[in-house]
């Protein structure tokens, strides 16, 4: 199998590599940390410019009309610069609704603005049904409602995890996909700082997108973002890591030449090496179609996986690799964000034994 881009997918990720080079360096990143807002807006400014924001928008709203390998191929160049912010959110609800949604809601959730998905539900795994219910109501009628777009909705439940959550919001719930605006949220932490909400439904207006049978195709976008995401962390990781120990010195001799500092790195590229083989399979498999459910769990358990090596990367920077003015501290802060939004390892080696 050829995991090699295309021409338009090699020109997309030298534009994204090109815009967080100049918009995401370290120095800005730390400034970032310490303004207390919940994402750079310059840096959203220059990616939307770009036309990064808006690559899984629909043409006729926009848009680029791209898909789950492009989607890939953009998180993982912003992963590789431990890049917090909304791109991930708007790039998956964005692509989710033009796979799913009516013309007027491929012209609202069209990459201009933020916008988000709604499915991991508090102490249910990522794979498990949506308990967050739908019922025809708030403004519309049973007979009319039964289309996606048509009619009012009104949904109820809790979600866990959502990121950005003050725009649209499309929601998952066992009647199909919902967008709603703004709903109340409690804030939660997340180890990047960004900021994460649990929403409270209570009989919310919402407008429907999908029945039932788009939801674990939602679900399986979300964890192709978040694998892509992670993948780029390890990459980005192993490169800052790889470059400290072929320059740093002990007792006259660079660390690269010790033979247990070598087996170690080794470790952490072989880690990187099997989430991307997976992780490209899957994303390629959701954009032609083909089954990518087994493929995207292998993916999300090495994400889930990369923390420990990321725990490698800390321990051959020495002390150095605690430091929290050092780059390396937000690549291991985002990897395990990415770990407890896939639901961890355990949970998806329980979805790979259930679906062997």
């Amino acid at each position: 199998m050829d995991f090699k881009l295309d021409e338009t997918q090699e020109e997309l990720r030298a534009l994204a590599a090109d815009v967080l080079a100049n918009e995401a360096g370290h120095e800005r990143l730390e400034a970032h940390e310490k303004s207390g807002r919940p994402y750079d807006e310059r840096l959203w400014k220059a990616l939307r410019e770009a036309g990064l924001t808006a690559i899984c928008a629909a043409e006729h709203a926009g848009g680029a009309g791209l898909g789950p390998v492009e989607l890939a191929v953009l998180l993982r160049e912003a992963g590789a610069r431990a890049a917090p912010g909304p791109l991930a959110a708007t790039l998956v609800s964005t692509l989710a609704v033009s796979r799913h949604g009516s013309r007027e809601q491929q012209l609202r959730l069209s990459g201009t603005n933020v916008s988000t998905v709604a499915i991991k539900e508090p102490g249910r795994p990522l794979a498990a049904p949506p308990t967050t219910t739908a019922e025809p109501g708030a403004g519309g009628s049973a007979a009319g409602a039964s289309e996606p777009g048509v009619g009012g909705w009104s949904v109820s439940g809790r979600k866990a995890g959502v990121a950005h959550a003050e725009g649209d919001v499309l929601v998952t719930a066992d009647q199909g996909l919902f967008l709603v605006h703004g709903p109340p949220a409690t804030p939660e932490f997340a180890s990047t700082g960004e900021p994460t909400a649990t929403i409270t439904l209570d009989r919310t207006p919402a407008e429907r997108v999908a029945g039932p049978e788009a939801v674990e195709d939602v679900r399986r976008l979300y964890t192709a973002a978040a694998v892509a995401q992670a993948s780029g962390v390890l990459a980005g990781a192993l490169r800052l890591t790889t470059e400290y120990i072929r320059t740093r010195k002990q007792f006259g001799r660079a660390l690269a030449e010790f033979q247990a500092v070598t087996m170690q790195i080794a470790d952490v590229y072989i880690a990187g090496r099997a989430l991307d083989v997976a992780m490209w399979s899957g994303a390629w498999r959701l954009a032609v179609g083909l089954p990518a459910e087994e493929d995207l769990a292998v993916a999300a358990f090495h994400a889930s996986e990369a923390v420990k090596a990321l725990y490698t990367c800390q321990h051959l920077h020495g002390g150095l690799g605690l430091d929290v003015t050092y780059p390396l501290h937000r690549y291991f802060a985002h990897a395990k964000h990415l770990a407890h939004r896939l639901g961890g390892g355990d949970a998806q080696l329980d979805l790979i034994g259930a679906l062997a």
